[in-house]
């Protein structure tokens, strides 16, 4: 069985999706953009802010669930523009903290949008140490 998770703090989109699914111990975060959440607007025109912007919807719906960014273990992060790659590097290593989740990243056309993450978290822990 999964539970559905709806935020009302976080941007609202009329398509059919949940913010997040819970399924056991994982929870599925649906792809969130770079958005203000009370008006849809760009959090501004470059990656950095877009990709701040993103995470921190995540964070929103994450904290739905009673988790937190450390409990990411995978992203899938659609980026606009190849060119982007290292700004969003140096804002994804500023958010997150070792030991990084799984991630692929791609270029994909996303319209208005530089990026876009979805995220799987896992509700029992956090992460920590790494092996290998």
């Amino acid at each position: 069985m999964s539970i559905a998770i709806w935020s009302d703090k976080a941007p609202q989109f009329p398509l059919p999706f949940s913010h997040a699914v819970i399924a056991g111990d994982l929870v599925y975060v649906s792809g969130q953009v770079g958005v203000f959440p009370h008006n849809r607007e760009l959090a501004g025109p470059t990656i950095e802010e877009q990709t701040r912007q993103a995470f921190a919807n995540i964070e929103i719906i994450l904290k739905e669930a009673g988790l937190t960014l450390e409990h990411i273990v995978k992203m899938d992060v659609h980026l606009s523009k190849a060119d982007d790659l290292p700004a969003y590097n140096r804002v994804y290593a500023e958010l997150m903290t070792k030991p990084y989740p799984a991630r692929t990243t791609v270029v994909s056309g996303i319209g208005d949008y530089l990026i876009e993450i979805d995220a799987v978290a896992y509700s029992p822990s956090p992460r920590s140490g790494s092996k290998g």
